[in-house]
Order: C-alpha cells, then sequence, then structure tokens
C-alpha cells in the first residue's frame, strides 16, 4: 500500500458571523510514527501535528501543552 508524502487538512469552525469556516494546512510525513502505529505528518512550524492512517483516519497530536484540537477532514496530495 502506497502511503502518501503529504496531505491536505480541512479544520471546519464557527466563523466570527456563526457561519461555518474552514482552514487548510499542507502537512508532509515526517519519520515519527503516532501512538497508533501509523506515520505522523507535520506542518513547516512543527506545530500542527497529526498521525493519519492508511484509511485516511486523523489523530491529532498535542505539539505542546493546553493543547486540544479537533480532527479535520484529511485529502491526499500528489
Amino acid at each position: 500500500m502506497h502511503t502518501p508524502d503529504r496531505y491536505r487538512l480541512t479544520f471546519t469552525h464557527t466563523g466570527s458571523g456563526g457561519e461555518a469556516a474552514t482552514d487548510e494546512v499542507v502537512v508532509e510525513r515526517t519519520t515519527s510514527l503516532g501512538p497508533g502505529g501509523n506515520p505522523v505528518y507535520c506542518d513547516p512550524t512543527g506545530i500542527l501535528r497529526a498521525e493519519i492512517s492508511g484509511a485516511g483516519q486523523v489523530r491529532m497530536l498535542a505539539s505542546g501543552g493546553y493543547q486540544a484540537p479537533l480532527p479535520p477532514s484529511a485529502e491526499p496530495l500528489p
């Protein structure tokens, strides 16, 4: 099975006017594995870290204190 090198993560949240808003960020695979044994992906800043399974399930990993990130949707990129 091919493991993608990059994913686009899309986060959906409530905007200032109460409507749904989205933010997107591209993450790249690292050499690390997450607690579930799947590859860990990271944004260029190193702050956003996610374990992504082969089925596209995302587990956000806290990179600092007081973080409670919600899981985004994930789209593999070429």
